[in-house]
């Protein structure tokens, strides 16, 4: 699975307290446990997939997203919902967590309709929103550890956030100890780094962790200048990190076109893994998915000319 440049963050959030997620989400809290995502969906994997024990047990599908490319996010949560059900045979609901507005999109409306016009829809798929601006920093105050760094960069003010780095001072002092702290408060610097100054970031939280020992800080400091290097610039290294994530995610929905088509197809033959392999464009791969369960062969999900066999000429006398 590629890294997204909050990934590390948001692993290291959803790992320190999975059942905060689900009640994050709207649901009752209920014993959580994270499970593998990277093989179960495509388009760079599921951002977190968590099993929650309620009655009935389900599947939580968080999918974080911080740019601007929220246009194609509704088709991606309905692809892998699909994929997760037929997975882990679990009923599966999908979240989209909106970091900022820059985020959000009129297509997150969170249904995902499909029809032929002048017909019924054939197909319903609701998913919830989470756009995090709106959410009440009073509930994220009173809610999860988990879920707290997120306060920050809810509905408050830049004049209301030294409160609210107050108020989650005092709200994690009196954790019984002080594993993971420093894991919550680097991924609170992070996550203010999207609407406010790195200056303004590093006052607030002077003293309460140092960004320099963080895990996470350097995580995402090491990915981005690993790729950042190879172009030279600063510039480069945005454009190094987004080349990264594309190439991944190409090359996990490849894989699981392969996973999925050979259950239904049997294994492509040479001619057919080679077109695949031809194709690095991530939202026809995204589309030849969506087509899995409507076509009955690999040469008609990739529209291949009918292979034509050749006769060798009888020698001559």
């Amino acid at each position: 699975m590629a890294s997204k440049p909050f990934d590390p963050t948001f692993k290291d959030l959803v790992e320190s307290g999975p059942a905060d997620w689900p009640v994050l989400a709207g649901q009752r809290r209920a014993p959580t446990t994270i499970i593998d995502a990277d093989i179960a969906t495509v388009s760079g994997a599921a951002d977190k997939v968590l099993r929650v024990q309620a009655d009935p047990p389900y599947l939580l599908h968080l999918e974080f997203q911080a740019g601007h490319d929220s246009v194609k996010l509704p088709r991606a949560l309905h692809l892998r919902n699909a994929l997760l059900e037929d997975r882990h045979e679990l009923r599966v609901r999908s979240v989209a967590v909106l970091l900022r507005p820059e985020a959000d999109s009129p297509t997150l409306t969170g249904e995902r309709v499909q029809a032929f016009p002048g017909e019924e829809a054939y197909i319903i798929f609701r998913y919830r929103v989470i756009r995090v601006w709106q959410l009440s920093p009073a509930t994220l105050l009173a809610g999860g550890v988990a879920t707290l760094p997120l306060a920050p960069i809810s509905a408050v003010t830049e004049a209301e956030l030294p409160g609210i780095i107050e108020q989650m001072k005092i709200r994690l002092s009196r954790r019984p100890a002080r594993a993971g702290m420093d894991k919550l408060w680097s991924a609170t610097y992070i996550l203010m780094g999207l609407r406010y100054s790195a200056a303004l970031a590093q006052q607030l939280l002077r003293g309460v962790v140092s960004m320099e020992e963080s895990v996470t800080y350097q995580a995402i400091l090491a990915e981005g200048m690993a790729k950042g290097m190879a172009k030279g610039m600063a510039k480069g290294m945005a454009e190094g990190m987004a080349e990264g994530i594309t190439q991944g995610a190409v090359a996990e929905a490849r894989k699981m076109l392969l996973l999925i088509g050979g259950k239904r197809f049997g294994p492509p033959n040479p001619r057919t893994a080679k077109a695949l392999e031809r194709i690095n464009d991530l939202q026809r791969l995204e589309e030849l998915g969506e087509r899995l369960e409507s076509v009955g062969s690999w040469q008609e999900l990739l529209d291949l000319p009918a292979q034509r066999r050749t006769r060798r000429n009888p020698p001559t006398s």
